[in-house]
C-alpha cells in the first residue's frame, strides 16, 4: 500500500479522516461558512456542545489548517475564528454530507 491511501495503518492522512468525520468538527466548519465568528456565536449556533469540547475542536482545526485563530487587540480582547482555503476546501463534501442527513432524516431508525 502507498503512504497517501487512506486504508494504510501508516497513512498521515488518517488524522485528517479523523477531525473531518467528528460531528463537532463537521459542524463548526459548516457554523463558519458565513464568515468569521466569534467562540460565542459559534456555541450558540451549535447547540449542545460543551465550552470544553467547542474549544478542543477549535484548535485541532487550526492545528490542521483549516481554521484561523485571530486576536484583535481591544479591550476586552476580541477572537474571531474564520475557515482557511483548506478549510473552505473540506466544508464542500461536509456540506453535501450535512444536507443528505438533514434530507434523509425521517429514513434513520428511531432510536430506543
Amino acid at each position: 500500500m502507498r503512504a497517501d491511501d487512506v486504508y494504510a495503518a501508516c497513512c498521515p492522512c488518517r488524522d485528517m479522516l479523523d477531525l473531518l468525520a467528528n460531528k463537532w468538527s463537521a459542524l463548526a466548519l459548516g457554523a463558519l461558512e458565513p464568515g468569521p465568528r466569534r467562540f460565542g456565536e459559534l456555541r450558540a449556533r451549535l447547540q449542545g456542545v460543551s465550552p470544553k469540547v467547542l474549544t478542543a475542536t477549535l484548535r485541532r482545526l487550526e492545528e490542521h489548517g483549516l481554521v484561523t485563530r485571530t486576536v484583535f487587540a481591544e479591550v476586552p480582547p476580541r477572537v474571531e475564528y474564520s475557515l482557511t482555503d483548506l478549510g473552505r476546501d473540506a466544508n464542500g463534501p461536509l456540506a453535501l454530507l450535512r444536507a443528505w442527513v438533514e434530507a434523509n432524516i425521517a429514513r434513520f431508525p428511531v432510536k430506543p
